[in-house]
């Protein structure tokens, strides 16, 4: 499995390279926060991988996964599935929006009513 850090996911995210950004979290996560550009593709569904397949044109196109933290293991269950599913390149962003965030990268906040 293929990971990036804080620093080499925005040089993907702000390159020429299409990959797309899957934030594999509960809804309710995504919903609070999330980096901007992500998509919202819970692991825990039981149609993660199709939906994944729904997004993606291509199974060797890019698809980078991350969850809360290092500690979360959202990302690189995501992950295992994907490359058992037959994707080619998939990247786990392990330290997800924790690190995301402690590296000084701004994110999308939605305010709860």
């Amino acid at each position: 499995m293929k990971t990036l850090n804080a620093r080499q996911l925005e040089m993907v995210l702000g390159g020429p390279q299409h990959a797309r950004l899957i934030d594999v979290l509960p809804e309710e996560s995504f919903e609070k926060e999330h980096i901007e550009g992500a998509v919202n593709i819970p692991v825990r569904h039981d149609d993660f991988v199709r939906r994944v397949e729904d997004l993606v044109d291509e199974k060797d196109n890019s698809v980078i996964v991350y969850c809360a933290s290092k500690e979360c293991d959202a990302s690189p269950t995501a992950a295992r599935k994907l490359e058992q599913a037959g994707f080619s390149n998939v990247y786990d962003f392990e330290g997800g929006i924790k690190e995301w965030k402690d590296a000084g990268y701004k994110t999308v906040q939605h305010a709860r009513t």
